[in-house]
């Protein structure tokens, strides 16, 4: 796979962590996908992330980003020549490290502060996105908020240039009403999963299909489909 990065020190992180990600795959579907056959019609699989069980479980998972999507959104902020970027749902910080990497090269090319605001409810985690950020030799470039999303970007400085939300499924649409304010016109949202979680997105597919919301959407239909919506209209 050729990286778009060009980035050797990243790169080298973004592997070990892809293949730890690769390794857990195995727990995650042997625990998740006989819920999700037995219950087809539950609006959310019959899985409910929030629970203490599913925190413990959860709490050294990655759920990384998959590589062509991190290289989709690194490509993303390149074209937009991003300022900033936020990203609902850090986990180990393996796609904040794709974000980070663009709004670096982006500072090379353009000059100006640029950064990536990433969020993570789970405290071991938010430590170890930071600790692989610095490995990655990107710290300067990310700023990690710990906590609920929905309090942690209550404060948000200028526009937002490109928006990830790959996060607790019902925190979706929430994240977005609330950064929406925040989204500059042309600004990108990329939300992961949505085509094999549609019945769980559809309050969130609906909302950003609707042309009078202010956006314009369409499915990447890969990889557990990502939903992709630009800001048509100027902020409220």
């Amino acid at each position: 796979m050729i990286s778009p990065l060009a980035d050797p020190r990243a790169q080298a992180v973004l592997n070990r962590l892809h293949s730890q990600d690769a390794r857990q795959l195995g727990s995650m579907i042997l625990r998740y996908l006989p819920r999700m056959l037995l219950s087809p019609f539950r609006r959310h699989s019959g899985i409910d992330v929030s629970s203490t069980a599913e925190k413990t479980f959860l709490r050294d998972k990655l759920v990384a980003l998959d590589a062509d999507k991190g290289h989709l959104a690194y490509t993303f902020c390149r074209a937009l020549d991003a300022r900033q970027a936020i990203e609902v749902g850090t986990s180990f910080g393996v796609s904040t490290i794709y974000l980070a990497a663009a709004l670096r090269d982006n500072t090379v090319a353009g000059g100006g502060e640029r950064r990536v605001v990433g969020t993570e409810i789970e405290p071991s985690k938010a430590k170890a996105a930071r600790a692989n950020l610095a490995e990655a030799g990107l710290a300067a470039f990310a700023e990690i908020r710990e906590g609920d999303a929905l309090q942690t970007l209550q404060r948000i400085d200028g526009p937002v240039d490109f928006l990830l939300i790959d996060t607790w499924i019902p925190l979706a649409l929430p994240a977005l009403q609330l950064l929406k304010p925040h989204l500059r016109p042309g600004a990108i949202v990329m939300c992961d999963n949505v085509r094999q979680f549609a019945r769980a997105y559809r309050d969130y597919t609906d909302f950003v299909r609707d042309p009078a919301n202010g956006f314009r959407s369409m499915l990447w239909p890969k990889q557990g489909g990502v939903e992709l919506s630009v800001r048509s209209d100027a902020p409220m």
